[in-house]
C-alpha cells in the first residue's frame, strides 16, 4: 500500500533487475531525480544473488518498491511490475541505464497531447566507459530517426523502432504482456501492439544512455539473436500484413532480397514482380519471378510489397519512390531489412 505522504503516482516506473549490484543504485537514481515527481518506481528483484536487494533498501525514498520473487525470468518480472503498478501509465526502465531528468516529463506529455499509446525517446547508446559502441552506431541512427507514428508503423518490421527502456505507454499496452519464447519479449509486445492499431511515437530529443555491457541479455542470450529477431518478424508479418494474403510483389533481388523471396515461396505466396536497379538482372527471371525496374513497379491493387534492400541509404530512395507510384509505407509496402 501507498504511504499516505506519497501523492497517487501519474507514472509507474517498472525495473525488473537480476543481479545488477554495480549499476542497480545509479539505474533508480536516475529515475528519482526525475523532474517528473509524481511517481513510484517498481523495481523487482528476480532471484538475484549478488545483493542487489540489499542495495535498493538502501535508498531511503517513499516512492521506491521493492518485490522480491524466484528468478522466473525477465518476463515474468517485467509482467509483476504491471500487475503491481498503481497508475494509468507504465514506464520501463532497466537496471543498468541511465534516464535523463526530463524524460519521464517529456514522453509524460507527448503521451498525453498526441494520440500516441506509446512513446519512446531518441538514446544515446555507450559502453561501461561512456564509449559510442561501433557494432551499434547504424542502429542508434536508425532508430533516433524514426520518431512519428508513420515512419515507426512503416518500419517496425526492420527492427525494434523504439528501445524497451525508453517505453512508456498506456496501461492497457503493457497488459498484453511480455510473452516467454524463442525470440525477443520486446519486439515481439511492440508487434502484437502496433498488430492491434495502437500508435507509438517518440520525443525527438536524446533521453536515456543505453549502456552496451557485456552482462546485457542482448549480447548473451540467443532469444536476442539476428536469428530470433527474424523468427519474430516473419511470424508477425504473417500474422499481419499477409495474413489471407496470396499474391505479393518484392523489392530486391540481391544477397538479400533473395533468402525473402525463396521464403515467400516456401510459404506459398506468388511472387508476381521482382523489382530491381541492377540492370544486369532487369529483364530476367529469378525462380521464376519476372524482374523489372523500379520505373515499372505497378501501383499498389491490393498487392503487398516487400521490401528488403539493406544497402546503407536504400530505404529513403525506395520510400521516395514508392510514394511517386501511391504506395503508403506501413499500409501496402513493408521494410524488412
Amino acid at each position: 500500500m501507498l504511504s499516505n505522504k506519497v501523492p497517487a503516482p501519474l507514472i509507474s516506473v517498472v525495473l525488473p533487475v537480476r543481479n545488477a549490484a554495480k549499476t542497480i543504485e545509479r539505474a533508480a537514481r536516475s529515475i528519482l531525480q526525475s523532474s517528473f515527481k509524481e511517481i513510484e518506481l517498481i523495481i523487482i528483484d528476480d532471484g538475484s544473488t549478488d545483493g542487489s536487494a540489499e542495495i535498493i533498501r538502501k535508498i531511503i525514498d517513499p516512492r521506491v518498491r521493492l518485490v522480491q520473487q524466484e528468478s522466473e525470468g525477465i518476463c515474468a518480472a517485467a509482467n509483476r511490475g504491471t500487475l503491481e503498478a498503481n497508475a494509468p501509465v507504465i514506464a520501463r526502465m532497466d537496471a543498468d541505464d541511465f534516464s535523463y531528468p526530463l524524460r519521464l516529463e517529456k514522453q509524460f506529455e507527448l503521451l498525453h497531447r498526441t494520440k500516441a499509446d506509446i512513446v519512446g525517446c531518441k538514446v544515446k547508446i555507450i559502453d561501461t566507459n561512456g564509449q559510442a559502441v561501433g557494432s551499434m552506431q547504424r542502429y542508434e541512427k536508425w532508430s533516433n530517426s524514426l520518431t512519428k507514428p508513420d515512419e515507426i508503423t512503416a518500419m517496425r518490421f526492420v527492427e525494434l523502432p523504439i528501445v524497451n527502456p525508453t517505453l512508456m505507454a498506456k496501461r492497457e499496452v503493457l497488459e498484453l504482456d511480455y510473452l516467454k519464447g524463442n525470440w525477443p519479449e520486446d519486439y515481439d509486445l511492440f508487434l502484437r501492439a502496433l498488430g492491434q492499431g495502437l500508435q507509438a511515437e517518440k520525443v525527438e530529443e536524446v533521453l536515456l544512455d543505453w549502456i552496451d555491457s557485456n552482462n546485457r541479455l542482448t549480447r548473451k542470450d540467443p532469444r536476442y539473436s539476428p536469428e530470433a529477431f527474424d523468427r519474430c518478424r516473419r511470424t508477425h508479418l504473417l500474422d499481419g500484413p499477409l495474413k489471407n494474403v496470396k499474391k505479393v510483389n518484392l523489392w530486391g533481388a540481391g544477397q538479400t532480397g533473395k533468402p525473402w523471396l525463396r521464403w515467400l515461396q516456401d510459404k506459398d505466396f506468388e511472387v508476381s514482380k521482382l523489382i530491381e536497379v541492377s540492370q544486369k538482372k532487369i529483364g530476367s527471371k529469378i525462380h521464376g519471378v519476372p524482374v523489372i525496374c523500379p520505373n515499372d513497379l505497378p501501383s499498389p491493387e491490393g498487392i503487398p510489397l516487400i521490401i528488403a534492400v539493406g544497402a546503407s541509404g536504400a530505404r529513403e530512395l525506395i520510400k521516395s519512390e514508392l510514394i511517386k507510384k501511391g504506395y503508403i509505407p506501413g499500409k501496402d509496402a513493408w521494410f524488412v531489412c
